[in-house]
């Protein structure tokens, strides 16, 4: 019967399971934990500090945060290197374009990495956080593991692996460092 108590369960329900999971991939740090350590960075201070430094909503912040933490953990990068990448390339702005052609928060150019968006749906999810995000970081973990050290990584990302004064990879981790003090 139409507007029954027992039909609108049932859509709620059917609606729940039609829902992405949009949980938290950074759960906020147990109380009473002794494996956790004082000074573990909090997912919500992080959060907190890319919204106020990039001018974003709290919302976009915490959703590119949880990517990076996400992708750095399926391939083993640290998340603040990552967020720092996101930083330097794009200012956490998901819609950037450079005049070479790199697109997104990680700046990935479409053209060299097909393959890689073509896994996630194409070339025109590049703009998708949670893709750009993804591939992004696969990308720079290649590099790293290419050039032998993340320094090496860093400027091939950036397409600078000749720059000899390494200025790229110096910004990232300045980067990384301000992230990092959040917590401090």
């Amino acid at each position: 019967m139409p507007g029954s108590t027992k039909g609108v369960a049932i859509a709620a329900l059917l609606l729940a399971a039609a829902a992405p999971d949009l949980s938290p991939v950074v759960p906020a740090p147990p109380a009473q934990d002794a494996s956790f350590e004082a000074d573990a960075p909090s997912p919500y201070l992080l959060v907190r500090h890319v919204a106020r430094r990039y001018r974003i909503g709290e919302p976009a912040a915490e959703r590119v945060v949880n990517a990076a933490y996400l992708a750095a953990g399926q391939v083993g990068v640290d998340p603040l290197l990552v967020l720092a990448v996101i930083g330097v390339e794009s200012s956490f702005n998901p819609a950037a374009q450079s005049g070479a052609g790199a697109k997104g928060l990680m700046q990935i150019i479409p053209a060299y990495h097909r393959s890689r968006l073509d896994e996630y749906g194409g070339e025109e999810e590049v703009f998708d956080p949670l893709t750009n995000v993804a591939v992004g970081t696969r990308i720079l973990n290649e590099y790293i593991e290419r050039a032998g050290s993340l320094e090496a990584g860093l400027q091939f990302y950036n397409g600078a692996a000749s720059d000899p004064a390494t200025r790229y990879a110096r910004k990232v981790f300045a980067e990384r460092e301000l992230l990092s003090q959040t917590y401090e």
